[in-house]
């Protein structure tokens, strides 16, 4: 039995309509009291709502960055480092927790719920403790401002919290022949995120020197921050494009920072910036910098469509750190696309023994056994994924895909018919339509 996949999905009526009914509903609650400067604010989502978002949203996004780092001395430096800073904030009972992610960008970003995570690409560019606390307080000042449930109320996205990401994915995943995520069926880096405005992100910074000075930090940290991200910004590097569309940088945002750390929190210049304590807890990360330089590379690569060079710079990568989660996935993706099916396959399965836990490994598995014609494996892998990291539609039509072509058509249906319940538009959707019209179970 011949199997194909589709993988881009679109936002079906019925979903808008959810979605603009409830908005309407919210419109008639009013507004809330802004946490931070005690003014009213435009809010739907109430702070349950808040929390369940990301609780929802947040496993799927640190799993399309590949996972916390496996790093437990990095990891743990990060968590602490974070939640030295949260007593100091104005919502210090919220739920925070610290990532750092395998992604080799460099961003940092933020949940409503408090779930905050920095890229390993980020943390190679900071110099001491002080420019990290810097950089998590400033997405605690998105948390605290509730600027991501600003935006989401503003959008009218408030279903998001009980329908949840099945109405996500099926905006959030991309389109078009050249989107490597979109073809296999997943989340992409940042489809999950908050586009926050220049006001979004003065108020962040902000509130990100008040966290970091009155934590016991060295205001210049901040000032250091701003200075690394306005370079970054001026050259253009593609590893900064996602950070840029979700955080705008400006010149203006650190030369206040500057005029802050030398007029409002002069008193506190005389703290620390705690670099050998960076230096120290950064190490295993420094050591292979080299090696997610080529990755970085290898991905823009991927980017421009020029996959043979990408492999070159993977494999390079690999050479310098041949168990390197992200490295592997990023080669087996390269694979795929150019149709080294079992060469992809290969480099998948090594990722999986590396980090058995996370979730993006048996996704990207699946699809090359699909591939390679080898269903019941595939459905396996498509499974395990599931159970990981629940709540992604797409699981459930490659779930179908492989029972098709493992030729149990009625639980093939099923799978198609329980996808077709979340996504109503785009080929995969088309797909299993038509497979169901075809078996008799769509007259």
């Amino acid at each position: 039995m011949h199997v194909s996949q589709r993988a881009i999905n679109g936002l079906s009526r019925r979903e808008f309509l959810i979605m603009t009914s409830m908005a309407a509903t919210g419109l008639a609650m009013g507004c809330a009291t802004n946490p931070v400067t005690g003014k009213s604010q435009f809010m739907i989502m109430d702070e349950k709502q808040e929390i369940a978002v990301d609780r929802q949203q947040s496993p799927h996004q640190f799993s399309s960055d590949y996972g916390t780092v496996q790093d437990r001395v990095l990891q743990g430096y990060v968590q602490t480092a974070g939640m030295r800073l949260t007593p100091n904030t104005h919502r210090s009972h919220m739920p925070y927790n610290f990532h750092c992610v395998n992604a080799n960008y460099v961003n940092a970003y933020a949940f409503p719920g408090g779930s905050i995570a920095c890229t390993r690409g980020i943390l190679l560019e900071l110099e001491n403790e002080a420019e990290l606390a810097a950089l998590l307080g400033h997405e605690l000042g998105h948390v605290n401002a509730r600027h991501t449930a600003e935006i989401m109320s503003k959008a009218q996205l408030t279903s998001m919290a009980v329908g949840g990401l099945a109405i996500l994915t099926s905006v959030a995943v991309g389109s078009g022949a050249g989107n490597l995520a979109g073809q296999l069926g997943q989340l992409g880096s940042g489809a999950l995120l908050a586009s926050y405005s220049r006001d979004n992100e003065r108020q962040a910074d902000s509130l990100g020197m008040e966290y970091m000075a009155r934590s016991g930090y060295g205001p210049q940290g901040m000032v250091g921050l701003m200075e690394m991200l306005n370079g970054m910004n001026q050259h253009k590097a593609g590893v900064t494009d996602l950070l840029f569309a979700t955080h705008p940088m400006s010149s203006e945002r650190y030369q206040t920072s500057v005029n802050q750390a030398t007029n409002d929190y002069r008193q506190y210049d005389g703290q620390p910036l705690y670099r050998e304590r960076y230096m120290d807890n950064t190490a295993g990360l420094r050591k292979i910098k080299g090696a997610i330089k080529l990755m970085q590379d290898g991905e823009a690569a991927m980017g421009k469509e020029q996959f043979s060079q990408a492999e070159g710079l993977f494999k390079q990568a690999l050479d310098q750190v041949p168990n390197d989660y992200a490295g592997l996935l990023l080669m087996a993706k390269c694979q795929l696309v150019q149709k080294k099916n079992s060469e992809a396959e290969r480099f998948a399965d090594r990722a999986k023994q590396v980090y058995p836990d996370e979730a993006q490994a048996y996704h990207v598995s699946g699809i090359t056994k699909i591939r390679t014609k080898k269903y019941a494996a595939a459905h396996e892998d498509f499974s395990i994924y599931e159970r990981r990291l629940p709540g992604n539609p797409n699981t459930v039509f490659f779930q179908g895909l492989s029972l098709e072509g493992m030729e149990k058509v009625e639980p093939a249906a099923q799978a198609y018919n329980a996808y077709l319940k979340q996504v109503q538009q785009g080929k995969q959707a088309q797909y299993a339509y038509q497979r169901l019209k075809e078996w008799g179970y769509i007259k």
